[in-house]
Formats: structure tokens, C-alpha cells, sequence
């Protein structure tokens, strides 16, 4: 990108903060991946290894008010709406201080006084979710947008494409998009579709749609601002189609020995970290010191939370009963 365009429309502090959330991002989940290889985790662990730019720089560019309707490769978005590393180890412990309060043992989890709605498995669920919450700030007549996307898989499943034509029809403010990682679990593009970019799926649905690269946290940033800035000013729903890698199987039990080497080779060097690190660099803004030190304050918020984790108790039997039904309401 052009370094005079981002020099002009992203602040120094915002750059330094979105290299820190990157780098964040990247060492919570490999030690969430080391604690799954000792068997410390039951379940599944899904990380964001090579895509971390994405949910660091969407999340990057909302407002307080916004709201996410995430999935299970945003983990740099939990982390800045606020969810600490030490909550998120909890949770995939199980213990009482995760989001879920030990109900669940993965990435499954939202807060609604943080501004991230809860998700299921089922991915493309989030879509109608975050849809309906943002008709809910159209009929309140509030300048809220709610940022929500899926996989390259899961732009095929029907609630993608319900949650699209509702959103257009009815000109909310939402944004859509699509983490386009290549592969849906062993499933390549090219065998789920026949268009080359998924983006071209928003003209169906008569809402602009926009190719970023998903590299680069910069890029990002800038396009999920001008898709936020649209809607919040009534034009309603925007499409991003960001265009990334994925560097790990699809969980990390999968060894995913269906996806060719040399093309892993080939995105290690365009590695979000790396492409940020650049960026800052030929902007003045940092240096391998400066990168160093960013690395070792990362390491020890995560070794910090780790700690809280361990020490946190496990939930109490009854506590399963608690947060399932909403309560009554008393009546006056």
C-alpha cells in the first residue's frame, strides 16, 4: 500500500497497537497449541496462525458501541473488545473464569457487555445473528454497525446468502466477511466454487464487495473503515473479501497433508507479522529492538494469564444450571 495513504489515515499509535495485538495474537495461540499437545486441553483448538491480521485490524477500526458477531479464527478480535489472555486460557481449562465459566472448552464464547455475540460450530450461524442486531440499531435509530464474517466455506451455506439478501434488502448496518483461507477443512476453492473471488457473490445481493489483502493489517484496517463508515451513515451492508492463507490444519489435530508445500512456503514470506513489521519500519516507527521487546511483553501477558488460569478454580456442579435459561422476569 501506499505509505503516504497510510501514514495519513492510520495514527502511529494505532500501527504500534495493531503490531502488538498481531504479536499477541500469534503467542496466546501457540501456547494455546502447546497446552492441546500435552493434553491439557480437551476439545478442539482452532488457531489463526497466518491470518492474524484480519480480526486485529476489523476489530481495529470499530467504534466501543460496535458489535462483533465473530468466528473461530478471530481470536485478535476477543482480545481487543477486551477478553484478556488470562480469560481465554480459563476457558479452554474449562475453569470458572472463562467467559462460559467452564460450559465449554474451546473458542465458543462471546460477551454481550464486550460487544462480541457467542458462536456455535455451525459457521455462517453468526451471519442471521449479527443481521438481526443490526436491525435492531436501525429500528432504535442508533449509529451502531455489527462487523461479522465466516470462511470461504461457509460464504456456500444458505444462511450466508439469507443473511445478505436481508441485510440489503433492508439496508442495515452490518458488514460481512469472508476469511477466503483457501481451504474449507481439506476442501480447496476451486472444488467449492466457480468464481475465482468470492466477492463477486456480493453483486447477487446488490451490495458493494471489496478484495483485501488479508496480509496485511494495514489494508484491513482501511477497507473495514470505509465498510463501517458506510453503513453507519445508512448505506447499508458492504461485503470484504480477505484474501489469506491458512497456515495450520484446520484444527490442530489435522495435519493437513492435503495442502501443497510449496504453496505454504510461498505465504510464509508474506507472514502478517512480518508484512507489519516491514510497514512499521519504513514508516519509522520501530526496529528489530522495539520488535524484540513488543515479543517479550506478548510473552508475558500470555505467561501471566497461564498463570491466572492454572490458579482459577474449577466450576462447582450446580453451576451448570446457571447462564442456560433466562431468568423470569419479575412483573409489577
Amino acid at each position: 500500500m501506499d505509505l503516504a495513504v497510510i501514514s495519513r489515515e492510520i495514527k502511529r499509535a494505532d500501527l504500534l497497537q495493531m503490531h502488538y495485538y498481531l504479536r499477541l495474537t500469534r503467542t496466546l495461540e501457540d501456547r494455546i497449541t502447546a497446552l492441546y499437545r500435552q493434553g491439557r486441553i480437551v476439545g478442539g483448538v482452532y488457531t489463526s496462525h497466518g491470518m492474524e491480521a484480519i480480526a486485529v485490524g476489523y476489530a481495529s477500526a470499530l467504534e466501543r458501541d460496535d458489535v462483533i458477531a465473530p468466528f473461530h479464527r478471530d481470536m485478535g478480535a476477543f482480545l481487543i473488545r477486551g477478553i484478556t489472555p488470562g480469560e481465554v486460557l480459563a476457558q479452554y481449562l474449562g475453569k470458572r473464569t472463562g467467559p462460559t465459566k467452564g460450559k465449554d472448552g474451546n473458542v465458543h464464547m462471546g460477551d454481550l457487555k464486550r460487544g462480541i455475540i457467542g458462536f456455535v460450530s455451525h459457521l455462517a450461524d453468526n451471519l442471521p445473528v449479527a443481521a438481526g442486531a443490526a436491525l435492531a440499531f436501525k429500528i432504535r435509530g442508533e449509529a451502531r454497525v455489527v462487523f461479522t464474517g465466516t470462511g470461504d466455506g461457509g460464504t456456500s451455506r444458505g444462511d450466508f446468502h439469507e443473511a445478505m439478501n436481508f441485510a440489503a434488502v433492508r439496508t442495515l448496518p452490518v458488514v460481512f466477511f469472508c476469511n477466503n483461507n483457501q481451504y474449507a477443512y481439506s476442501t480447496p476453492l476451486r472444488y467449492q466454487m466457480a468464481i475465482t473471488d468470492i466477492a463477486e457473490r456480493a453483486r447477487a445481493y446488490g451490495m458493494p464487495g471489496e478484495i483485501v489483502d488479508g496480509n496485511d493489517v494495514a489494508a484491513v484496517y482501511l477497507a473495514s473503515k470505509r465498510a463501517i463508515a458506510r453503513a453507519r451513515e445508512g448505506g447499508g451492508p458492504t461485503f470484504l473479501e480477505f484474501k489469506t492463507m491458512r497456515m495450520h490444519g484446520h484444527s490442530e489435530h489435522d495435519p493437513a497433508k492435503y495442502v501443497p508445500r510449496e504453496l505454504l512456503e510461498e505465504w510464509k514470506q508474506k507472514d502478517p507479522i512480518l508484512k507489519a513489521e516491514q510497514l512499521l519500519k519504513q514508516l519509522g516507527y520501530g526496529d528489530d529492538a522495539s520488535f524484540k521487546d513488543v515479543a517479550e511483553r506478548a510473552k508475558k501477558e500470555v505467561e501471566a494469564g497461564l498463570e491466572f488460569a492454572e490458579q482459577s478454580p474449577l466450576p462447582e456442579g450446580p453451576e451448570v444450571l446457571e447462564g442456560v435459561f433466562a431468568e423470569k422476569a419479575e412483573r409489577h
